[in-house]
């Protein structure tokens, strides 16, 4: 059972070591057919373009196919005007190459392959003219066939879908903003563990990080009209919201409540942080198996009872003998709480957005058996 739990965890990665090894061979296959002279090039590029969806590796093949042509053409250019036929001319043309490219591939990330290809187009050619274009020209038909496999590859072999990694992706941020919320509430109520808390601060931004990535990939592919998925960035916008709720909330856990106060506040709170944090790790697998939302039936219940619970600490005026800040503490609690409930709504309206029907190889209409006239 752990074997098969390991397998299914890992089987995005198995997928894709399939497809970066399918599109090694097939370049390799190609360029010993159409007897390339440096046909490794073509094989680099085709494992390269190989990312983990289908969007991330039409983005690779741009990138490579632009950095690629521009860099041959440019570094052409260059060995035409410059005759390198020895070390301090060669350095020259390197330089006249290297800086406009490189300014470029900082301005822009789609010309990174293109100071590497022009130093390739350079060092590689002779000091003839002929040289130096076939040179330019070998370069560009080994980087296209390796991009053309590669992508080729990743859209017909086990094909992974931007979109699909996003639900995965954003079902495991929600479990780590539920694991986060969970460590506020117990500081809350008079547990500390600020290191525990940062650690997972860091982990949510990296998460967020690559949801964000995920997302452009998945517009990419809904640009081409690949899929007819939600459009993903409502989905990131709602999931960095609910995220900017948990920092309010954080900063009015910067200590326990006041001891008078958690008396009154605990029982709710300590409910409601738990209803909040299972609705969070169902919506993160509703999300990833793209089912409908979960109910929110629960955190209201819950919210409601923390909320009759403030109102009660006001009517007993318990927090008028307390400091300033401590009062803005407990009413930023149940402000932040308040827009995390509307949030919530709006997450789980995105993770409804998400889900699929389910499909049966077969399926029997009876209404349409009973009167097959109105079929």
């Amino acid at each position: 059972m752990r074997l098969l739990s390991w397998l299914r965890r890992h089987g995005a990665d198995f997928r894709l070591s399939l497809r970066v090894t399918v599109a090694g061979l097939l370049t390799f296959a190609l360029a010993e057919e159409f007897h390339l002279a440096q046909g490794y090039w073509a094989v680099f590029t085709a494992v390269i373009v190989i990312q983990a969806s289908v969007g991330g590796s039409l983005k690779a093949t741009f990138d490579r196919l632009v950095g690629t042509l521009g860099g041959a053409v440019y570094g052409a250019i260059v060995g035409l005007l410059i005759r390198h036929n020895d070390a301090p001319m060669m350095a020259a043309a390197l330089a006249l190459a290297l800086a406009p490219l490189a300014f470029a591939a900082a301005v822009n990330v789609s010309f990174r392959i293109a100071p590497v290809t022009a130093v390739i187009v350079l060092l590689g050619a002779s000091s003839q003219q002929s040289g130096l274009l076939e040179s330019a020209l070998d370069r560009v038909l080994e980087i296209g066939l390796g991009c053309l496999a590669g992508f080729t590859v990743s859209f017909t072999v086990l094909p992974a879908r931007a979109h699909g990694l996003l639900a995965r992706a954003a079902g495991r941020s929600f479990g780590l903003l539920a694991e986060l919320l969970a460590l506020f509430v117990a500081r809350l109520l008079g547990e500390t563990d600020r290191r525990a808390a940062q650690e997972l601060q860091d982990r949510i931004r990296a998460a967020l990080t690559r949801l964000e990535t995920i997302a452009r990939e998945a517009e990419r592919e809904r640009g081409l009209r690949l899929t007819d998925d939600p459009e993903p960035e409502p989905l990131v916008r709602t999931t960095r919201r609910v995220r900017s709720d948990l920092v309010i909330i954080g900063r009015a856990a910067a200590g326990p409540l006041p001891e008078v106060v958690r008396g009154h506040l605990g029982p709710s709170l300590g409910e409601t942080g738990a209803a909040i944090e299972t609705l969070l790790r169902d919506l993160g697998e509703a999300l990833a198996a793209r089912r409908a939302a979960p109910s929110l039936d629960a955190v209201a219940a819950a919210l409601d009872k923390f909320n009759g619970a403030m109102a009660e600490l006001r009517r007993a005026r318990l927090t008028q003998d307390l400091p300033a800040d401590e009062t803005g503490r407990i009413f930023a609690l149940g402000f932040a709480l308040e827009e995390l409930r509307r949030d919530l709504d709006d997450l789980a309206d995105r993770v409804g957005e998400f889900a699929r029907p389910r499909r049966r190889w077969f399926q029997f209409d009876a209404a349409a058996a009973r009167h097959p006239d109105k079929s």
